[in-house]
């Protein structure tokens, strides 16, 4: 909501006096209304906001868009490469991303560059060069000059007044993202923490920690992030090593689909009915890395989570890459697909696996580290989803899995997982498959729903 006598535009949460009702105009995203002239409360702080989560095949691809532009692909890459990246023409893409944000997709990613670069200064203590960079601006001139232009102030100036003057820290920089409540933080860290991949990942008290490789221009970032639950506001505290500082949007954006922040729990609610009224708020964790999770589903095929933890956590230590973190449980980075396509499979097997389970992985990383499939929130699902069945030794569980988690596709459902049978009563798939519909297109949240009522994993 923006007002015009004031100039500035507000969340529907801000909690300043409501503006005369003549006064307001209403803007389908942040971009249109910075496009329209506004700039950001400083109060209710728009660059906090929770993202979409559509099921709506129009608005599913703008969200696609939107999620890779976060990502900073098309600074990287390209607005061709963002519609090559969804299978669809650039054209396209501009018409259904004009619809759904009111804004084209070049004017959507500067104004994410500049809620970036707003966020940076008001939560973080980097030189406004060092923010100019990190936000994906290619001059400190430029970064100035836009930013002066959209929010009439000097990025100095805004700093200055949000934070008083706050003293640099060389290790680590500190975020919020928002969430809409209710999210229950328990029931996403315990699941995250029982299928923690050993060096890689780590549940320590109310904290979940991991290690972070980021490709960028040809380099890669290492790092680490550690989230945890604000104890008063609806936000996630999440922490990112300095060393990362360059990577910001990428780690940003992944992290949202980790933790499932997009989510709308009321419209999750409204469509499960009683299966969802005992633990409002559970979402479907995300992956940090598509082929990671990837990897993880296959190691768990026919196995306890305990068992895929394990070896998990030595295909990590065998392939991945050492890393020096302030935490004795994070020692190392999983390995890339184009690492593990290059790997005989009896290296593999000899971790703990069948010489089957390792020929599929090592397919899986091919058709990574070639390009052929992607793994990512928004990627094509149907397309996805058949690339998956085609690879030997993976079938319907591990693709909806994965599908589930890599693809943060809301109607998932491995509707042949034992829990979820145990759970349903049930010792035929295709009646699971039947009694499923009822929850469309929620399934994958009604999945966690019956896995929590069983206090099974997976």
């Amino acid at each position: 909501m923006a007002v015009s006598s004031t100039r500035i535009y507000c969340r529907p949460i801000c909690t300043v006096k409501p503006p005369r009702r003549e006064n307001c105009r209403f803007y389908p995203s942040a971009a249109a209304a910075e496009s329209g002239g506004y700039r950001p409360c400083l109060r209710c702080r728009p660059e906090l906001a929770p993202g979409n989560a559509s099921v709506d095949a129009t608005s599913r691809l703008a969200q696609a868009a939107a999620n890779l532009l976060e990502d900073g692909t098309l600074d990287e890459e390209g607005l061709d490469a963002v519609a090559s990246h969804l299978g669809i023409t650039d054209r396209h893409l501009r018409r259904a991303f004009g619809a759904e944000f009111g804004v084209s997709p070049v004017e959507f990613a500067q104004t994410q560059r500049l809620l970036l670069a707003k966020r940076l200064l008001t939560d973080t203590s980097l030189p406004v060069t060092e923010v100019a960079y990190a936000s994906g601006f290619g001059s400190l001139r430029r970064f100035n000059a836009l930013f002066k232009q959209r929010y009439r102030l000097q990025p100095s100036l805004l700093r200055r007044h949000m934070r008083g003057g706050v003293p640099p820290s060389a290790d680590a920089l500190n975020f919020e993202l928002s969430f809409r409540p209710p999210y229950d933080w328990g029931a996403v860290s315990t699941f995250l923490g029982a299928r923690a991949i050993a060096g890689v990942e780590a549940l320590d008290g109310n904290c979940y920690r991991r290690t972070v490789r980021i490709p960028i221009d040809g380099k890669e970032h290492l790092g680490w992030v550690e989230v945890g639950i604000s104890p008063k506001e609806p936000t996630l505290r999440v922490t990112v090593s300095a060393s990362l500082a360059k990577a910001l949007p990428p780690v940003l954006s992944r992290v949202k689909a980790l933790m499932d922040l997009a989510c709308h729990p009321a419209e999750v609610a409204r469509s499960l009915g009683a299966l969802a009224s005992s633990h409002p708020g559970l979402r479907v964790p995300g992956a940090f890395n598509g082929f990671e999770v990837a990897v993880r589903a296959i190691l768990g095929q026919q196995v306890t989570v305990a068992a895929a933890r394990t070896v998990a956590g030595r295909f990590a230590a065998a392939f991945g890459d050492p890393i020096e973190t302030p935490f004795p449980s994070l020692t190392t980075v999983f390995p890339t697909a184009k690492r593990v396509a290059e790997l005989p499979y009896g290296r593999m097997a000899r971790l703990g696996m069948p010489g089957a389970r390792a020929r599929t992985v090592a397919a899986l990383a091919r058709a990574v580290a070639d390009g052929g499939l992607v793994l990512m929130p928004n990627a094509d699902i149907e397309v996805t989803l058949n690339k998956l069945r085609s690879l030997p030794g993976v079938g319907e569980w591990t693709a909806q899995y994965i599908a589930m988690r890599a693809l943060a596709w809301p109607d998932a459902f491995p509707y042949t997982d034992l829990g979820v049978m145990k759970a349903l009563g049930e010792t035929d798939a295709r009646r699971v498959l039947a009694a499923g519909e009822a929850w469309r297109p929620w399934r994958a949240y009604a999945v966690m729903h019956l896995w929590r009522s069983l206090q099974v994993k997976e």
